[in-house]
């Protein structure tokens, strides 16, 4: 190396050092200085990002073609640290009845979100069928990540002591994640094998539905009893043993996702349920609030990061490939699709007022999850019309970040009242 490549290597160096002290400063300052204010970290934080990309500095700006590899992995980090995050708030038993909502929101309003997205980006958009239940995959889930952004709890509050409406978001985002792989899977095995069912709809349950979500439920519950059993049973006498408890969190999420991943199962739905069982082990233990409390600013940083990639993504021209139609549907997706099939799906729920059951509709937030999704697809599979696909899911993120950080404060205080 030359002398004056080390110095541009150097001078790269520092500017990433530079902005993500920018990020961590603001996952650190900004919750303190927007609270009153109708806006949210991420809108400033992306904003930040953009205004990052104009200045005169030589910044890499995150492309998906060239970092694909970056975009998936740095994503999957971060919905996995929401979904452990996501997991320890929740103080209630899972069963049928209690959980009511978070089914619903499941299997009839995640399903009808996926199968409405995937209609609109074949019949509109002309997408291939393939690529059109992509559409379908990557956007209906509801973000971990950025749906934390709309919680007001105090750390290691349990979503119970709020309302049904935040456990609703909360449960649904941790688990949606995981479940929409099938459905990923099932896009990459049409745009491999064709849209003729026989060419791959036995491998699929067999496989990605059937054998990958009953190793990480298994896996989940099973690694997060031991890792429970270990990380709350130890005492922690010292101040310094007491301040790194909560470091148990992460290591709990990096064990269970990559034990349950090489064994081939889900690591999404895996980190929940495992989340979840840790949680129940001893739900009053004092260490619960320091897992959570360390989670959560694990999260917020990484977070932080991302978003400002983002925004300087968004100079970069990662919206490119947008047209009229494309546009159309990404708000048609945030302010029709959504809110509409979570009506649906929450119709006949008698125990959820209707004007949260509203709420809970609209505020099914896009997020990192689908960028992670589609990340992966195009990253083992060529999908005709990919550049527009990014395009448009990135738009739809956008939307629903500014639209949901300007909506969710009002919204909450109106349902406090």
């Amino acid at each position: 190396m030359e002398f004056s490549d080390a110095v541009t290597f150097f001078e790269s160096y520092n500017l990433i050092l530079l902005f993500v002290g920018i990020a961590i400063l603001g996952a650190s300052v900004l919750p303190r200085i927007l609270s009153k204010y109708p806006l949210s970290m991420p809108i400033v934080l992306v904003a930040s990002g953009y205004l990052l990309y104009l200045l005169p500095i030589d910044i890499v700006v995150p492309d998906y073609k060239i970092h694909g590899g970056y975009f998936e992995h740095i994503t999957e980090l971060a919905v996995i640290i929401a979904i452990m995050g996501a997991g320890l708030k929740i103080n209630r038993k899972m069963t049928f009845k209690t959980w009511s909502i978070t089914w619903r929101l499941l299997a009839i309003t995640m399903t009808l979100t996926i199968a409405a997205a995937a209609f609109l980006g074949w019949y509109f958009a002309a997408f291939v069928p393939a690529t059109a239940l992509l559409l379908g995959a990557v956007i209906a889930p509801t973000d971990p990540v950025l749906a934390s952004e709309i919680e007001e709890e105090g750390p290691g509050e349990s979503v119970e002591k709020r309302s049904e409406l935040k456990f609703a978001l909360t449960s649904e985002a941790g688990l949606n994640d995981g479940l929409a792989f099938p459905f990923t899977h099932l896009a990459i095995a049409m745009a491999l094998y064709g849209i003729s069912p026989s060419n791959w709809l036995g491998s699929w349950l067999a496989v990605n539905v059937f054998y990958e979500l009953i190793i990480g439920i298994a896996a989940g519950v099973g690694l997060g009893y031991l890792l429970a059993h270990y990380i709350l049973n130890l005492p922690a006498k010292s101040i310094f043993a007491k301040s790194i408890v909560g470091m148990g969190a992460l290591a709990a999420t990096l064990i269970i996702y990559g034990f349950t991943e090489s064994l081939g199962g889900y690591g999404f739905i895996a980190v929940f349920f495992g989340a979840i069982t840790i949680r129940q082990f001893e739900p009053n233990h004092d260490f619960q609030i320091a897992m959570h409390t360390f989670i959560e600013k694990t999260q917020l940083v990484i977070t932080a990061l991302i978003l400002l990639a983002l925004g300087v993504a968004l100079g970069g021209g990662i919206l490119n490939h947008l047209d009229f139609t494309l546009v159309l549907i990404a708000l048609l997706l945030v302010v029709v699709i959504r809110p509409l099939c979570g009506l649906i799906g929450l119709a006949v729920h008698s125990s959820v007022r209707f004007k949260e059951r509203l709420a809970i509709s609209f505020l099914g937030i896009r997020g990192f999850g689908s960028i992670y999704y589609l990340a992966y697809a195009v990253n083992h599979q060529d999908f005709v019309g990919s550049d527009r696909l990014w395009s448009l899911v990135v738009l739809v993120i956008i939307l629903s970040i500014f639209l949901h950080g300007v909506t969710a404060a009002p919204i909450l205080k109106y349902l406090k009242r």
